[in-house]
Protein backbone atom coordinates (compact mmCIF):
# COMPACT_ATOMS: atom_id res chain seq x y z
CA UNK A 1 0.00 0.00 0.00
CA UNK A 2 1.00 3.64 -0.37
CA UNK A 3 1.37 5.63 2.82
CA UNK A 4 2.76 8.99 3.90
CA UNK A 5 5.49 8.69 6.54
CA UNK A 6 6.79 11.52 8.72
CA UNK A 7 10.41 10.71 9.47
CA UNK A 8 11.21 13.60 11.80
CA UNK A 9 9.86 17.08 12.57
CA UNK A 10 10.53 19.77 10.02
CA UNK A 11 9.41 21.16 6.65
CA UNK A 12 7.06 19.43 4.21
CA UNK A 13 9.85 17.44 2.56
CA UNK A 14 9.98 15.35 5.74
CA UNK A 15 6.69 13.82 4.58
CA UNK A 16 7.61 10.84 2.40
CA UNK A 17 5.27 8.81 0.20
CA UNK A 18 6.34 5.18 0.63
CA UNK A 19 5.24 1.63 -0.22
CA UNK A 20 4.50 -0.24 3.02
CA UNK A 21 3.00 -3.65 3.78
CA UNK A 22 -0.76 -3.67 4.38
CA UNK A 23 -1.03 -3.77 8.20
CA UNK A 24 -2.41 -6.90 9.88
CA UNK A 25 -5.60 -6.65 11.90
CA UNK A 26 -6.34 -8.28 15.27
CA UNK A 27 -9.67 -8.87 17.05
CA UNK A 28 -11.05 -5.66 18.48
CA UNK A 29 -9.56 -3.65 15.62
CA UNK A 30 -10.81 -2.59 12.20
CA UNK A 31 -8.76 -2.39 9.02
CA UNK A 32 -10.11 0.35 6.80
CA UNK A 33 -9.51 0.79 3.10
CA UNK A 34 -9.06 4.56 3.22
CA UNK A 35 -10.70 6.59 0.48
CA UNK A 36 -9.97 10.06 1.84
CA UNK A 37 -8.56 11.86 4.86
CA UNK A 38 -8.80 15.44 6.09
CA UNK A 39 -5.83 17.54 7.14
CA UNK A 40 -5.88 19.09 10.61
CA UNK A 41 -3.80 21.54 12.61
CA UNK A 42 -2.95 18.65 14.89
CA UNK A 43 -0.96 17.06 12.07
CA UNK A 44 0.74 20.35 11.31
CA UNK A 45 1.78 20.57 14.96
CA UNK A 46 3.10 17.00 14.71
CA UNK A 47 5.16 17.85 11.63
CA UNK A 48 6.53 21.02 13.22
CA UNK A 49 7.59 19.12 16.34
CA UNK A 50 5.03 20.52 18.77
CA UNK A 51 3.30 17.21 19.55
CA UNK A 52 4.18 15.62 22.89
CA UNK A 53 4.28 11.84 23.16
CA UNK A 54 4.25 11.11 19.42
CA UNK A 55 6.45 8.34 18.06
CA UNK A 56 8.47 8.83 14.90
CA UNK A 57 8.65 7.72 12.17
CA UNK A 58 4.89 7.42 11.86
CA UNK A 59 2.04 7.57 9.37
CA UNK A 60 0.24 10.79 10.46
CA UNK A 61 -3.47 11.44 10.34
CA UNK A 62 -6.03 11.74 13.13
CA UNK A 63 -8.97 10.94 10.85
CA UNK A 64 -9.95 9.00 7.74
CA UNK A 65 -13.03 7.79 5.86
CA UNK A 66 -13.37 4.64 3.83
CA UNK A 67 -14.82 1.13 3.91
CA UNK A 68 -14.20 -1.75 6.27
CA UNK A 69 -11.66 -4.18 4.81
CA UNK A 70 -11.56 -6.54 7.80
CA UNK A 71 -12.91 -6.45 11.35
CA UNK A 72 -12.51 -9.83 13.06
CA UNK A 73 -14.93 -10.37 15.92
CA UNK A 74 -16.63 -7.04 15.25
CA UNK A 75 -20.15 -5.90 14.44
CA UNK A 76 -18.79 -4.23 11.31
CA UNK A 77 -18.79 -6.12 8.03
CA UNK A 78 -16.47 -5.63 5.03
CA UNK A 79 -17.68 -2.89 2.72
CA UNK A 80 -19.36 -0.85 5.48
CA UNK A 81 -18.72 2.86 5.18
CA UNK A 82 -16.94 4.20 8.24
CA UNK A 83 -15.09 7.18 9.67
CA UNK A 84 -12.17 6.75 12.04
CA UNK A 85 -10.80 9.48 14.27
CA UNK A 86 -8.69 10.31 17.30
CA UNK A 87 -7.66 7.84 20.00
CA UNK A 88 -3.96 8.04 19.23
CA UNK A 89 -4.30 7.85 15.45
CA UNK A 90 -1.22 9.30 13.83
CA UNK A 91 0.44 9.90 17.19
CA UNK A 92 0.96 6.60 19.02
CA UNK A 93 0.06 4.31 16.11
CA UNK A 94 -0.12 4.77 12.35
CA UNK A 95 -2.98 6.99 11.24
CA UNK A 96 -5.04 7.91 8.22
CA UNK A 97 -2.46 9.13 5.67
CA UNK A 98 -2.45 5.73 3.94
CA UNK A 99 -4.45 3.45 1.66
CA UNK A 100 -5.13 1.20 4.66
CA UNK A 101 -5.21 1.96 8.36
CA UNK A 102 -5.92 -0.22 11.40
CA UNK A 103 -7.65 1.34 14.40
CA UNK A 104 -9.46 0.13 17.53
CA UNK A 105 -13.18 -0.48 17.02
CA UNK A 106 -13.86 2.25 19.60
CA UNK A 107 -12.48 4.85 17.20
CA UNK A 108 -14.78 3.89 14.30
CA UNK A 109 -18.14 5.50 13.49
CA UNK A 110 -20.25 3.81 10.77
CA UNK A 111 -22.43 5.73 8.32
CA UNK A 112 -24.22 5.42 4.98
CA UNK A 113 -23.93 8.09 2.30
CA UNK A 114 -23.79 8.55 -1.45
CA UNK A 115 -21.76 11.75 -1.09
CA UNK A 116 -18.38 11.72 -2.88
CA UNK A 117 -15.34 10.78 -0.81
CA UNK A 118 -13.77 14.23 -0.97
CA UNK A 119 -16.88 15.65 0.73
CA UNK A 120 -17.05 12.82 3.26
CA UNK A 121 -13.37 13.27 4.07
CA UNK A 122 -14.04 16.82 5.25
CA UNK A 123 -16.58 15.84 7.88
CA UNK A 124 -15.56 13.59 10.83
CA UNK A 125 -13.03 15.45 12.97
CA UNK A 126 -14.37 18.88 12.06
CA UNK A 127 -17.94 17.88 12.91
CA UNK A 128 -16.87 16.18 16.14
CA UNK A 129 -15.06 19.28 17.39
CA UNK A 130 -17.77 21.70 16.28
CA UNK A 131 -20.55 19.61 17.83
CA UNK A 132 -18.64 19.08 21.07
CA UNK A 133 -17.62 22.71 21.36
CA UNK A 134 -21.22 23.89 21.05
CA UNK A 135 -22.78 21.24 23.29
CA UNK A 136 -20.10 20.55 25.91
CA UNK A 137 -17.88 23.62 25.74
CA UNK A 138 -20.54 26.31 25.36
CA UNK A 139 -23.97 24.75 25.96
CA UNK A 140 -25.29 27.06 23.23
CA UNK A 141 -29.03 27.63 23.12
CA UNK A 142 -31.55 28.85 20.55
CA UNK A 143 -31.70 32.63 20.36
CA UNK A 144 -28.20 33.19 21.75
CA UNK A 145 -25.33 35.00 20.05
CA UNK A 146 -22.10 33.21 19.14
CA UNK A 147 -18.74 34.69 18.14
CA UNK A 148 -16.37 32.43 16.20
CA UNK A 149 -12.79 33.69 16.29
CA UNK A 150 -11.17 32.15 13.20
CA UNK A 151 -14.32 31.78 11.13
CA UNK A 152 -12.84 30.75 7.77
CA UNK A 153 -11.17 27.65 9.18
CA UNK A 154 -12.91 24.33 8.49
CA UNK A 155 -13.95 24.22 12.14
CA UNK A 156 -15.24 27.77 11.94
CA UNK A 157 -17.51 27.00 8.99
CA UNK A 158 -18.80 23.80 10.59
CA UNK A 159 -19.54 25.52 13.89
CA UNK A 160 -21.36 28.34 12.13
CA UNK A 161 -23.54 25.84 10.28
CA UNK A 162 -24.43 23.92 13.44
CA UNK A 163 -25.08 27.12 15.41
CA UNK A 164 -27.35 28.52 12.72
CA UNK A 165 -29.22 25.21 12.61
CA UNK A 166 -29.66 25.51 16.37
CA UNK A 167 -31.18 28.98 15.98
CA UNK A 168 -28.27 31.12 17.16
CA UNK A 169 -27.06 34.41 15.70
CA UNK A 170 -23.51 33.95 14.42
CA UNK A 171 -20.67 36.47 14.31
CA UNK A 172 -17.39 35.23 12.82
CA UNK A 173 -14.00 36.76 12.12
CA UNK A 174 -11.41 36.64 9.38
CA UNK A 175 -8.13 38.49 8.97
CA UNK A 176 -8.57 38.64 5.19
CA UNK A 177 -10.99 41.18 3.77
CA UNK A 178 -11.69 39.09 0.67
CA UNK A 179 -13.05 36.28 2.86
CA UNK A 180 -15.84 38.38 4.43
CA UNK A 181 -18.11 37.51 1.53
CA UNK A 182 -17.29 33.81 1.94
CA UNK A 183 -18.44 33.98 5.56
CA UNK A 184 -21.66 35.72 4.56
CA UNK A 185 -22.37 33.19 1.80
CA UNK A 186 -22.03 30.35 4.33
CA UNK A 187 -24.65 31.66 6.72
CA UNK A 188 -22.69 33.95 9.05
CA UNK A 189 -24.99 36.77 10.16
CA UNK A 190 -22.20 39.24 10.95
CA UNK A 191 -18.81 38.73 9.24
CA UNK A 192 -16.10 40.72 11.04
CA UNK A 193 -12.69 41.77 9.77
CA UNK A 194 -10.23 40.91 12.53
CA UNK A 195 -8.14 44.05 13.03
CA UNK A 196 -6.99 43.01 16.49
CA UNK A 197 -9.84 44.85 18.23
CA UNK A 198 -12.78 42.55 17.65
CA UNK A 199 -14.37 43.56 20.96
CA UNK A 200 -15.12 47.04 19.64
CA UNK A 201 -16.86 45.65 16.55
CA UNK A 202 -18.76 42.95 18.44
CA UNK A 203 -20.09 45.37 21.02
CA UNK A 204 -21.21 47.65 18.20
CA UNK A 205 -23.48 44.79 17.16
CA UNK A 206 -24.24 43.25 20.57
CA UNK A 207 -23.66 46.04 23.15
CA UNK A 208 -23.58 43.76 26.20
CA UNK A 209 -21.29 41.24 24.49
CA UNK A 210 -22.02 37.85 22.95
CA UNK A 211 -23.48 34.98 24.94
CA UNK A 212 -20.81 32.56 23.75
CA UNK A 213 -17.52 32.63 21.88
CA UNK A 214 -15.42 29.91 20.28
CA UNK A 215 -11.70 30.70 20.28
CA UNK A 216 -9.98 28.98 17.34
CA UNK A 217 -6.98 31.26 16.82
CA UNK A 218 -5.24 30.67 20.14
CA UNK A 219 -3.86 32.58 23.08
CA UNK A 220 -2.81 35.72 21.14
CA UNK A 221 -6.47 36.65 20.53
CA UNK A 222 -8.02 35.08 23.62
CA UNK A 223 -8.02 38.26 25.78
CA UNK A 224 -9.87 40.18 23.05
CA UNK A 225 -12.36 37.33 22.64
CA UNK A 226 -12.99 37.25 26.39
CA UNK A 227 -13.58 41.00 26.38
CA UNK A 228 -16.20 40.60 23.63
CA UNK A 229 -18.25 38.22 25.81
CA UNK A 230 -20.97 39.31 28.23
CA UNK A 231 -20.99 38.80 31.98
CA UNK A 232 -21.95 35.15 32.63
CA UNK A 233 -21.14 34.34 29.01
CA UNK A 234 -18.72 31.56 28.08
CA UNK A 235 -15.63 31.36 25.90
CA UNK A 236 -14.54 27.90 24.73
CA UNK A 237 -10.91 27.42 23.71
CA UNK A 238 -10.85 24.73 21.01
CA UNK A 239 -8.29 25.71 18.37
CA UNK A 240 -4.80 27.04 17.84
CA UNK A 241 -4.55 28.43 14.30
CA UNK A 242 -1.75 30.67 15.57
CA UNK A 243 0.23 27.63 16.83
CA UNK A 244 0.23 29.28 20.27
CA UNK A 245 -1.74 27.67 23.10
CA UNK A 246 -0.15 28.69 26.40
CA UNK A 247 -0.47 31.88 28.45
CA UNK A 248 2.81 32.90 30.12
CA UNK A 249 2.53 33.81 33.79
CA UNK A 250 -1.21 33.22 33.83
CA UNK A 251 -2.87 35.21 36.64
CA UNK A 252 -6.61 34.47 36.45
CA UNK A 253 -7.92 37.49 38.35
CA UNK A 254 -6.03 39.88 36.10
CA UNK A 255 -6.50 37.87 32.88
CA UNK A 256 -10.19 36.96 32.97
CA UNK A 257 -12.87 39.67 32.71
CA UNK A 258 -15.17 39.74 35.70
CA UNK A 259 -17.95 37.18 35.39
CA UNK A 260 -16.84 35.72 32.03
CA UNK A 261 -16.37 31.95 32.01
CA UNK A 262 -13.51 30.22 30.18
CA UNK A 263 -13.80 26.57 29.14
CA UNK A 264 -12.05 24.27 26.66
CA UNK A 265 -12.97 21.37 24.43
CA UNK A 266 -11.10 18.42 22.97
CA UNK A 267 -12.97 15.25 22.06
CA UNK A 268 -12.76 11.70 20.79
CA UNK A 269 -14.70 9.40 18.46
CA UNK A 270 -17.09 8.64 21.31
CA UNK A 271 -18.07 12.34 21.28
CA UNK A 272 -19.41 12.00 17.73
CA UNK A 273 -22.48 9.74 18.06
CA UNK A 274 -23.30 7.84 14.87
CA UNK A 275 -26.77 9.47 14.63
CA UNK A 276 -25.19 12.94 14.76
CA UNK A 277 -22.77 12.06 11.96
CA UNK A 278 -25.53 10.43 9.89
CA UNK A 279 -27.87 13.40 10.27
CA UNK A 280 -25.11 15.82 9.24
CA UNK A 281 -24.33 13.75 6.15
CA UNK A 282 -28.02 13.46 5.24
CA UNK A 283 -28.49 17.21 5.64
CA UNK A 284 -25.32 17.86 3.67
CA UNK A 285 -26.64 15.68 0.85
CA UNK A 286 -30.00 17.43 1.04
CA UNK A 287 -28.48 20.90 0.85
CA UNK A 288 -29.74 22.02 4.26
CA UNK A 289 -26.34 21.90 5.93
CA UNK A 290 -22.88 23.03 4.80
CA UNK A 291 -19.32 22.68 6.03
CA UNK A 292 -17.72 25.42 3.96
CA UNK A 293 -15.21 25.20 1.11
CA UNK A 294 -13.18 22.03 0.49
CA UNK A 295 -9.86 21.92 -1.36
CA UNK A 296 -8.90 18.47 -2.64
CA UNK A 297 -5.48 16.93 -3.35
CA UNK A 298 -4.20 13.51 -4.37
CA UNK A 299 -1.89 11.67 -2.00
CA UNK A 300 1.16 12.23 -4.21
CA UNK A 301 0.68 15.97 -3.56
CA UNK A 302 0.70 15.65 0.23
CA UNK A 303 3.60 18.08 0.60
CA UNK A 304 1.74 20.74 -1.39
CA UNK A 305 -1.38 20.14 0.69
CA UNK A 306 0.54 20.44 3.98
CA UNK A 307 2.22 23.65 2.80
CA UNK A 308 -1.21 25.14 2.04
CA UNK A 309 -2.32 24.14 5.55
CA UNK A 310 0.74 25.77 7.09
CA UNK A 311 0.46 28.94 5.01
CA UNK A 312 -3.31 29.27 5.58
CA UNK A 313 -3.91 29.76 1.85
CA UNK A 314 -7.07 27.65 1.78
CA UNK A 315 -10.34 28.68 3.39
CA UNK A 316 -12.16 25.71 4.84
CA UNK A 317 -11.01 22.08 4.81
CA UNK A 318 -8.19 20.38 2.92
CA UNK A 319 -8.95 16.78 1.95
CA UNK A 320 -6.63 14.22 0.38
CA UNK A 321 -7.90 11.37 -1.79
CA UNK A 322 -5.96 8.11 -1.76
CA UNK A 323 -6.75 7.33 -5.40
Amino acid sequence: MRAVVLTEPGPVDHLELRDLPIPPVAPGHVRIAVRAFGLNRSELHLRLGYADGARLPIVPGIEAVGVVDAAPGSDLRPGRQVAALMGGMGRTYDGGYAEYTVVPRSQVVPFESALPWDVLGAVPETLQTAYGSLTVGLNLRKGQTLLIRGGTSALGFATAALARDLGATVLATTRQRDRLGVLASHGVDHPILDDGDVTRQVRGIVPDGVDAALELVGTPTLPDTLAATRVHGTVCFAGMLSNRWTVPDFYPIDYLPRGVRLSAYAGDASDLPAPVLQRALDDLAGGTFGLGPVRTYRMDRIREAHQALEDNTAAGKIVVLTS
